[in-house]
C-alpha cells in the first residue's frame, strides 16, 4: 500500500506541474470578451487539466489516503469528508463547487458557453493548486515517517 501511495504522489506531482503551466499562461491572458484562437486553446487546455486534476485528486488520491490510513471506503462524500478532516482543504462546500465546475466543463460542447466559465476555472484552478500542494505535503510527511 505504501508503494501505491508513493506512486500516486508522483502522479499528483505531474498533475500539479501541468495545471500550474496552464494556469500561469491563462492568468497572463486574463478574462476577456473575445479570445484569439491561441488564447482560447490555452484556456481550453486549462479546463481539461483542471477537470482531470480535480477528478484525480478526489477519486484517486483521497481514496488512496483513505486506504493507506485504513479509513472506511465509503461514498465519494465520505472520501471528501475524510480529506477535510485531514486538513487538506478548508471548505467542503468550496470543493463541491470545484467539482460542479468540472461537471460543467465536461458538458459544455459549445465554445461560447465554455468561454463563460473561464473566469471560474481560472479562480478555482488557483484553489486546486493550493489543495494539491497541501495534499503533497501531507503525503510527503507520510513518506518521511515511513
Amino acid at each position: 500500500m505504501y508503494e501505491k501511495l508513493i506512486n500516486d504522489k508522483k502522479l499528483l506531482e505531474k498533475q500539479l506541474f501541468w495545471i500550474e503551466i496552464s494556469y500561469t499562461e491563462c492568468k497572463v491572458i486574463g478574462i476577456k470578451d473575445a479570445y484569439s484562437i491561441d488564447e482560447f486553446g490555452k484556456f481550453e487546455t486549462l479546463c481539461s487539466r483542471y477537470s482531470r486534476g480535480i477528478d484525480f485528486l478526489i477519486r484517486k488520491i483521497f481514496r488512496t489516503l483513505d486506504e493507506y490510513e485504513f479509513e472506511n471506503q465509503g461514498t465519494l462524500i465520505d472520501v471528501v469528508n475524510n480529506a477535510h478532516k485531514r486538513g487538506l482543504f478548508e471548505d467542503v462546500e468550496e470543493l463541491r463547487i470545484m467539482k460542479d465546475i468540472r461537471n460543467t466543463i465536461a458538458h459544455e460542447y459549445i465554445e461560447d458557453q465554455l468561454k463563460d466559465i473561464f473566469d471560474e476555472v481560472l479562480e478555482y484552478s488557483e484553489k486546486l493548486i493550493e489543495i494539491i500542494r497541501f495534499t503533497l505535503k501531507y503525503m510527503q510527511n507520510i513518506e518521511d515517517r515511513h
